[in-house]
């Protein structure tokens, strides 16, 4: 190890990994797990329509072509050999923010196979459908062959400072609890997943919500700026100390 002019260690620099994180629909299977249906489902998260489709932001990059959503929609030239050339990199990995699964409309209702009248959902209105991790990182690995980061995933709650002075928040642990449970199945099944990140770890503005959605594992009082560490904050904390072990 070479010496610095002070006499100390040089320190050490790891190679950078670089990656970037789009965002869109994952569907999951409907009804079971059968080979047609886990393509189908396949098939429905890649061939989105609109520019809110995952192809549509990962084709170009990660494989060097015009995924066939755009080409309906922008045409086969949207991009010249030239530019296609400069967006297609060899990234090390891609991150994802995933919070929910998509389904089929279920035949004669006006509800998807994961969602009905009274399902679970989350303060935002989401469905509460933690397989979309796994999903999400089986698709996009079967795809584009990168190891995945899971960069968003969590739930806003309806959080408040209860009698005692805390939050109990034990809808978020058990939303998170379900999604790590996926994610290492995606793991056990040989997925390559390189990490997890929860948004976020306090309550702050949303992008579409203003200060009305609280995703935090910290409570913020935005009148005094007090910060309240939720009951979810130690059960992550543990999580992340144990390293999952004890899920």
């Amino acid at each position: 190890m070479l010496a610095s002019s002070r006499g100390r260690a040089a320190p050490h620099h790891s190679p950078p990994k670089v990656g970037y994180a789009p965002t869109g629909p994952v569907f999951s299977p409907c009804g079971d797990e059968s080979e047609a249906a886990i393509a189908e489902a396949y098939r429905r998260t890649m061939e989105v329509e609109g520019c809110y489709s995952i192809s549509w932001w990962c084709d170009p990059v990660l494989l060097g072509r015009v995924p066939e959503p755009m080409a309906k929609a922008l045409g086969t030239d949207v991009f010249t050999p030239q530019e296609l050339e400069l967006l297609h990199q060899p990234l090390d990995y891609l991150g994802f923010n995933v919070y929910n699964a998509c389904a089929a409309q279920q035949p004669g209702s006006e509800y998807t196979a994961n969602t009905w009248q009274g399902s679970p959902r989350t303060a935002m209105e989401w469905p509460i459908t933690p397989d979309c991790i796994y999903w999400a990182i089986r698709f996009l690995n079967q795809r584009y062959g990168r190891p995945i980061l899971i960069t968003e995933n969590g739930m806003a709650n309806t959080d408040f400072v209860m009698l005692d002075g805390k939050v109990h928040d034990p809808q978020r642990i058990d939303y998170v609890h379900r999604h790590l449970l996926a994610a290492r199945r995606a793991l056990q099944e040989g997925y390559p997943l390189i990490g997890y990140t929860y948004w976020s770890i306090m309550d702050n503005y949303e992008w579409a919500e203003g200060y009305s959605k609280r995703f935090g594992l910290i409570y913020v009082d935005y009148r005094t700026m007090e910060r309240i560490p939720k009951d979810s904050a130690a059960w992550y904390a543990h999580v992340i100390a144990t390293n999952g072990s004890e899920l």
